[in-house]
């Protein structure tokens, strides 16, 4: 019987690896020579090299493939299982996501909410809404590194309710160093129309159905609430009259910058070959890097020029071996998802610098 961390082979094809981790009861991950990972059937494997008893132990499901339970309390992990970290995670990113129960019937249909915890840390969270001038706890919890946690569960009625929110955190790490992080409050305002409008809720990384995902912090940048007191919208309004009382002296015209257009290069397989038999996910892989490098190479040396490539949502496996070119042979470049509105979460931006 395969076991996580078991050493394989490939039936069907040249290469094997090792086993990762079980995506469900038929399909394996294995990780090759060159580090990515690639889903395989279980019946299409070999064990050449089972691993000790403490290997398997030590392994962990990737974020994609971490079940989501409804819950009020986080699972404590085994004291054994050491939590994968990514460098991306020392940094704080969290969300609040809101799932239609019912999306065919969206007029009529309740809503799930979510707590995500996309970081190395341990999270003490505290959910908020606020009624007149008091607020009120949903739920409080703590939350574990790069998972997610059920909140609740809520009515159309309950709408109004949630215009703010408010959510306090604390960040930490169990048993070992790391960096501080300070004490977080974010207050927000919902835009409750959104919730009955189907094309707000939009494909992502954290959830199988389509979602509302809102920021709460983003690189370790919590969001700007959106609130203006009357006092300063007050001062704003005095500022404008006294700006717009003052004479006006014409300032020199400065030379509009021509901006370059925005290149697309889709990088599904589909659209780069008009057939796939006889080629491996290695082989179709390593094709779509070598479009998206001749891409790099064609575009170089025109500094602003943005490229945005389009590797699709799937496993992720695309996405992870450009970013991880990005990182290595193109340093200079700057990088980041492109626009979900256009792309879903399904695309890579690209700026030449």
């Amino acid at each position: 019987m395969i076991k996580t961390g078991d050493k394989v082979r490939f039936l069907n094809s040249v290469g094997g690896g090792i086993v990762k981790a079980f995506r469900d009861k038929q399909m394996v991950l294995v990780e090759d020579e060159s580090g990515f990972d690639f889903p395989v059937f279980i019946s299409e494997c070999v064990v050449v090299n089972e691993a000790p008893p403490s290997a398997a132990r030590s392994s962990q499901l990737p974020k994609e493939t971490t079940p989501v339970v409804k819950q009020t309390v986080s699972p404590k992990p085994p004291e054994d299982v050491i939590a994968k970290e990514t460098s991306e995670g020392e940094r704080l990113s969290v969300y609040l996501a809101y799932l239609p129960v019912d999306p065919k019937a969206l007029t009529q249909s309740g809503y799930e909410a979510y707590f995500i915890n996309e970081s190395n840390y341990y999270l003490y969270f505290n959910y908020m809404n606020r009624t007149n001038n008091s607020w009120t706890s949903r739920y409080q919890g703590l939350v574990e590194p790069n998972t997610k946690i059920f909140m609740e569960d809520f009515q159309k009625e309950d709408l109004n309710s949630l215009e703010r929110v408010c959510i306090q955190l604390i960040a930490f790490k169990k048993n070992k160093p790391f960096a501080l992080k300070n004490v977080v409050s974010v207050e927000l305002r919902l835009d409750t129309v959104k919730f009955y409008k189907i094309h707000c809720f939009l494909e992502n990384d954290f959830f199988e159905e389509d979602a509302l995902i809102i920021p709460v912090i983003r690189a370790d940048v919590p969001e700007k609430p959106i609130l203006v007191s009357a006092m300063e919208l007050q001062e704003a309004l005095l500022r404008q009259k006294q700006d717009a009382d003052r004479p006006s002296s014409p300032e020199p015209s400065k030379p509009k910058k021509t901006e370059l257009p925005t290149i697309e290069i889709d990088l599904h397989i589909h659209q780069l070959l008009d057939q796939t038999q006889g080629l491996s996910a290695s082989d179709m892989l390593n094709y779509q890097l070598d479009k998206f490098h001749e891409a790099m190479k064609e575009y170089a040396g025109e500094k602003g020029r943005k490229i945005v490539f389009i590797h699709g949502k799937g496993e992720g496996i695309l996405r992870k071996a450009i970013e991880k070119e990005l990182k290595n042979r193109y340093k200079s470049c700057q990088y980041q998802d492109a626009s979900f509105l256009e792309y879903g979460f399904g695309a890579t931006l690209v700026k030449i610098r």
